[in-house]
Order: structure tokens, then C-alpha cells, then sequence
């Protein structure tokens, strides 16, 4: 949007400086050009009175001297002679005998007819404005032509290019680099309630997009967007609560259930059923670990050996008798973090891993700079590269095949990732198997 409102910006702008130039170049040469014919015809009436002391005629007709007049001499004016003066066939005769000297080689005198050849080549079209004024002299009629030059106005346009040709240009990028720069100041808080919106997720609704105080369609969008977060916070603590309440609710009667099919006559009906409820009473809890998660309550922490913790939680429990668990832990591998979460996190992995081995287990605790590394890995078939991330999410089982009582209910994993990002560590499936990383404990 940054880019186009900068393009289009730049694109009117130079449209508007083009019509403008257009017609500033326009105005000025017309005006030019008038002042020129205005200054040749002041220069030809001001000739007038001379020109009518003159006497015009045809050099072939003077076959003897005039009485009272005698040939003219050529004027004499500084600098070069009028272009066409030699060529011309008129010759000028003082009425009262004396030498007539023209001194402004810019003014003609003709016969009383259109401008002859002569006339033409000593102001060539487009060069010099050429005026006539028509006098009357004793030989007859006769035109005062007087030229001026338009090299003055080309002088000034050009002069007018010189500063358009670079000056435009230069606008253009001025107008470019204000408009990319408000556009962006503009929509600076469209991208702070952008980056926001982007970083909240289902735990953190209690977050809200920043409201600028420009009191615009900007601040009445973040306003709005506050105001659905609200909402959505609303519902989803809802939803929080009626899973924690249906959970804690469903602990007390499945518990007493189990308790009296244990104490029931043993049958392989009796078996199943007390198999069901024990995927029951896994399945509240898990529900109700997930509820205190989502409802961000923050753990009660102590500094612990995570070492010590993954051995013992790796050996406790029912396992599978042909699978072994074997332990690599290095000593004091400190890190602060809650001891029934890290329990748990750790007895959600062994239990996946136990549950798709082959053969071994391996559980491995090291630390690697500043982190302190659990690694659980089995010899199982693995996870292939697409459903890496799969796995985390919640009723995720990618076996479907296999026994409901074999397999879990899809909530192992994703518990064990969001006891990792609690406490600032990651959750993640490579090549060896899960590698979870915590910050260790400075010292």
C-alpha cells in the first residue's frame, strides 16, 4: 500500500508538473514573441517620419540624373549590412539632394507592394517578427519594414528548459520520498495493531493493540479490534472454565468407579471396563492440565536438577516388559522451573516413546551452553518429516489403526509443548526423537 500510494502520488505530480511546464513554455514564447512584433512595430513607426524625406524608385528607370536629386550612398551602419541590401533593385534618393544615410541596418524601405525577396531573406521567418508601415513619399507610396530579432526569446526559453529539464526531476523525488515517508508515519499503527494482533494467541488474550491518539479511521480500527479481543477473551475463559469444572467434576465419580471395579469380582468384562475407566480418569486429568495451561497461571518454581528429574520419572510407572529404558544424564544440569510440570512433561515423552519402541528407549540430559537439554528417543518407526509438527496438536493421533487402550488420546504431546513454552523452553521432534531445551540456571 506504501509503494502504490507513492507511486500514484508521483504519477499525478508528474502529470500536473507536465500540463504546468506545457503551458508555462507556451505562455512565455507567445508572450515572447507578441513583445518582439510590438518592439518592430514601434521600430517602424519611429522610421516614418525619415522614411517620408525619401524618394523610392526602380534603379532601371534613373536612365538620367534627377533634377534636384542625386543617387543615394549605401548606408554606412556598424557592424554588417542588412542581409539582402546588395541584392535589391530599389534605390533611395534624398528629396533635397543631400546623401541619405540609413543607420539602423534593422529598417527597410520599399516600394508600396508586398515585401520582395530581398525583404524575405533579410528577416527570415521564425529568426525575426518584421513589421510594414505604409508611408507616402514625392515618388509615391512606399513600406517602412523594420525587423527584430527572436534570438532574445529563444534565449529565455532556453533558459526556462535549462531549469524545468533538471528542476523536474528533482520534484518528482522530493514528492516520492515525502509521500513514502507520511504514508509510512500514516500507517506506522496499522503495523504496531498488526504485529500485536499477530502475536497473541489463545493464551494471552488479555493483550490489546495499541490505540493511537490520532482520533481517525486508524484509531477507530484498533479500538474495534480491542474491543472483539474482549469478546474473544470472554468466550474463551468460558470455554476454560467449563472444561476445567467438567474435568474436576469428572475426577470424583470416575475414581469412585474405579474403585469398585477393582474391588469387583475379577472377570474379563470387569478387565475392560476398569481398563476404560483408567483411559477415563487419563483423559480428565489431561483436560484439566490443558485447562490450568490455557488459563496462564503462572507455575510455582524452584530451582532442580533436571537430570535427576528425567531418571526418576523414566524409571517409575507401568512400561512394557520388552522395552528398556536406558538414561544418559550428565550432573547438575540446573534450571528453574516447576517440579509437577517437569514430571509431567517428562512422563508424557517416555510414555510415547515406550509406546512406539521397538526395542530400547534412550533418556538424555546434557547441557549445551546455555541451555539445559532433555532428549527422549526410541527405536521405533519415528515420525515422518510432514507430521513433525502434527503431533503437537491436540486429539493428533497419527496411528488410527491401532487400539484405543494402545494409544493415547492425543493430549501427551501437546501438553509436554506448552510445559515447555512456560517455562521459556521449545518442544521439538528431529531425527533422534523429542528434544526439549530450557534456559539453565546462571552458575
Amino acid at each position: 500500500m506504501r509503494l502504490r500510494a507513492t507511486a500514484a502520488a508521483t504519477l499525478v505530480v508528474a502529470l500536473a508538473l507536465g500540463v504546468v511546464a506545457l503551458g508555462l513554455v507556451l505562455v512565455l514564447r507567445g508572450s515572447l514573441e507578441r513583445s518582439a512584433d510590438a518592439a518592430a512595430v514601434r521600430k517602424a513607426a519611429e522610421a516614418v517620419p525619415y522614411a517620408k524625406t525619401l524618394s523610392v524608385m526602380d534603379a532601371h528607370k534613373v536612365t538620367k540624373p534627377v533634377i534636384g536629386l542625386r543617387p543615394a550612398q549605401k548606408a554606412e551602419p556598424h557592424g554588417e549590412p542588412p542581409a539582402g541590401a546588395q541584392s535589391t533593385r530599389e534605390l533611395i534618393y534624398a528629396n533635397d539632394g543631400t546623401v541619405a544615410r540609413i543607420a539602423d541596418p534593422d529598417v527597410m524601405v520599399t516600394k508600396a507592394r508586398p515585401a520582395p525577396a530581398a525583404a524575405v531573406e533579410w528577416a527570415e521567418p521564425g529568426e525575426y517578427a518584421i513589421a510594414g508601415v505604409k508611408v507616402s513619399t514625392e515618388a509615391g507610396p512606399a513600406m517602412v519594414w523594420s525587423r527584430v530579432s527572436l534570438a532574445s526569446a529563444e534565449d529565455a526559453l532556453n533558459t526556462l528548459y535549462g531549469a524545468l529539464l533538471p528542476g523536474m526531476p528533482a520534484v518528482l523525488v522530493v514528492v516520492a520520498g515525502m509521500t513514502w515517508f507520511s504514508v509510512g508515519r500514516a500507517l506506522a499503527p496499522v503495523a504496531a495493531i498488526r504485529a500485536k494482533v499477530a502475536d497473541i494467541t489463545a493464551r494471552d488474550l488479555h493483550q490489546r493493540v495499541p490505540v493511537p491518539d490520532s482520533r481517525d479511521e486508524i484509531a477507530a480500527l484498533a479500538t474495534t479490534v480491542n474491543a472483539t479481543l474482549d469478546r474473544l477473551e470472554t468466550a474463551v475463559g468460558t470455554h476454560k472454565r467449563f472444561v476445567a469444572d467438567a474435568a474436576h467434576e469428572l475426577r470424583s465419580p470416575i475414581a469412585t468407579l474405579r474403585a469398585r471395579l477393582e474391588l469387583a469380582e475379577r472377570s474379563e468384562l470387569t478387565q475392560e471396563a476398569l481398563a476404560d475407566v483408567e483411559r477415563l480418569q487419563s483423559l480428565a486429568a489431561d483436560l484439566l492440565m490443558l485447562a490450568k495451561l490455557d488459563a496462564g497461571e503462572p507455575p510455582r518454581t524452584t530451582e532442580l536438577d533436571l537430570g535427576q528429574v528425567a531418571a526418576e520419572e523414566s524409571l517409575r510407572g507401568r512400561r512394557r516388559p520388552d522395552v528398556r529404558v536406558e538414561l544418559d544424564v550428565e550432573p547438575d544440569v540446573v534450571m528453574k522451573g516447576s517440579r509437577a510440570h517437569l514430571d509431567r512433561l517428562v512422563t508424557n515423552l517416555v510414555d510415547n516413546a515406550v509406546r512406539h519402541a521397538a526395542s530400547t528407549v534412550r533418556v538424555a540430559v546434557r547441557a549445551e551452553g546455555d541451555q539445559a537439554v532433555l532428549e527422549v528417543a526410541d527405536d521405533g518407526p519415528g515420525i515422518p518429516q510432514e507430521h513433525r509438527e502434527a503431533v503437537f496438536d491436540r486429539f493428533t493421533r497419527l496411528d488410527e489403526a491401532r487400539a484405543r487402550d494402545a494409544g493415547g488420546a492425543g493430549l501427551g504431546l501437546p501438553i509436554a509443548r506448552d510445559i515447555a513454552a512456560l517455562h521459556d523452553g521449545t518442544l521439538v521432534y528431529e531425527d533422534a526423537g523429542f528434544i526439549a531445551r530450557f534456559p539453565l540456571t546462571p552458575g
